[in-house]
């Protein structure tokens, strides 16, 4: 059964730094591809970043390319979202994600790609 625990979310001042992480179970991280997706009270869920199976490529929304970095360690099976430079209108909850199939490079940034969730982490920047 797969599982997906998103931690490390919390309350921090614009210009701060936040590191998520999503603990995976019931799949090898390294199989999958896996993204990170954000909320926003009264918005659509968004993209924010993935990274693919295999080569670890990486994919990242427009909005927080040069300010956040996604990893994963195959040793812990977890993946990582490293938040820098963090601004009021990155506040959301945030997701993690896994695509519906192993060793896939479907569309990392369609939330229909995923087929399992985390329940989220709540990440609020003051100004």
């Amino acid at each position: 059964q797969v599982q997906l625990v998103e931690s490390g979310g919390g309350l921090v001042q614009a210009g701060g730094s936040l590191r998520l992480s999503c603990a995976a179970s019931g799949r090898a991280v390294s199989k999958i591809g896996m993204g990170w997706f954000r909320q926003a009270p009264g918005k659509e869920r968004e993209f924010v970043a993935g990274i693919s199976w295999g080569d670890e490529t990486t994919y990242y929304a427009d909005s927080v390319k040069g300010r956040f970095t996604i990893s994963r360690d195959n040793a812990k099976n977890t993946m990582y979202l490293q938040m820098n430079s963090l601004k009021p209108e990155d506040t959301a909850v945030y997701y993690c994600a896994q695509h519906r199939w192993l060793y896939s490079n479907s569309n990392y940034y369609l939330t229909q790609e995923y087929g399992y969730w985390g329940q989220g982490t709540q990440v609020t920047v003051s100004s």
